[in-house]
């Protein structure tokens, strides 16, 4: 089942501003998250970078729903006095969430909503200014110009999904298809990772465990083989860890060389 927004959580009309908020600081933390295979501050502590900025208000909030709903995982902690510092890594579910919510299709449905809400609502708007006092023809003319900011802002972003959209699709030569079975759907995760905002390297167990999602049978051995397949044709990139100590679950590496590659890449 797919993960709720933040702001499908709380029905309250009140809020939803609030609950926005959150979900852009949320959206912000996991794009965040994806440009780097390697461990992560959940929050910012003095000068050290982290992915959200305070353990309290909007930011604290989307931190919660993160780690709550399986987006991020936390890997260790650390006490610092009276503070405890936890490191997160990105899960799977953090790059469909991204691309579920900022990818082209969530874009396009977004600005097809706005507008069908515009159409709807001019006529009620247009009779409620002739017949209402002035202080709410100013109410509409305030209205109006967020709306116009907001179908401004959305137009940008069309045209950046756009793009994203007529991007090509993975390619592989029917050899490497037909004994990497899986290996479109390797191309397609890592695809949609980097245009969610994942421009650094992918963990090999996080594509693992993607995989697995949905090839139930895949087995590490057989996972490996497909790898080294998949980069013989060139199809990905691998290199070995910035930092061998971060390394976690080395069982998913690949000796290439004499070399344990540990990340993948387009």
């Amino acid at each position: 089942m797919e993960t709720d927004t933040i702001t499908e959580t709380i029905a309250d009309p009140r809020t939803i501003t609030d609950l926005e908020k959150q979900d852009e600081i949320l959206l912000d933390g996991l794009k965040l998250a994806l440009t780097s295979a390697s461990d992560h501050r959940l929050f910012r502590w003095g000068k050290l970078a982290g992915l959200f900025s305070s353990r309290t208000g909007a930011a604290g909030a989307a931190a919660t729903f993160a780690v709550k709903n399986g987006l991020l995982e936390t890997v260790r902690t650390e006490n610092r006095g009276k503070l405890v510092v936890e490191w997160v890594r990105a899960m799977p579910k953090a790059v469909e969430y991204v691309h579920e919510r900022d990818s082209p299709k969530a874009v396009l449905r977004e600005l097809q909503s706005v507008i069908g809400e515009t159409r709807e609502g001019v006529p009620v708007w247009m009779a409620m200014a002739r017949d209402e006092t002035a202080q709410l023809a100013l109410r509409f003319e305030h209205h109006s110009r967020d709306m116009m900011k907001r179908l401004d802002g959305l137009a940008e972003r069309v045209e950046a999904a756009i793009r994203r959209a007529e991007a090509a699709v993975p390619v592989m030569g029917e050899t490497v298809a037909s004994s990497v079975p899986w290996g479109v759907t390797a191309l397609e995760y890592l695809d949609r990772r980097k245009s969610s905002g994942g421009a650094g390297w992918c963990r090999l167990s996080e594509l693992f465990h993607a995989l697995r999602e949905q090839i139930a049978d895949l087995s590490v051995p057989g996972f490996h083989d497909g790898i080294c397949r998949l980069y013989e044709a060139k199809a990905i990139r691998l290199s070995p860890p910035a930092d061998p100590e971060t390394v976690r679950e080395p069982e998913y590496a690949v000796v290439i060389g004499g070399i344990a590659m540990w990340v993948v890449g387009r």
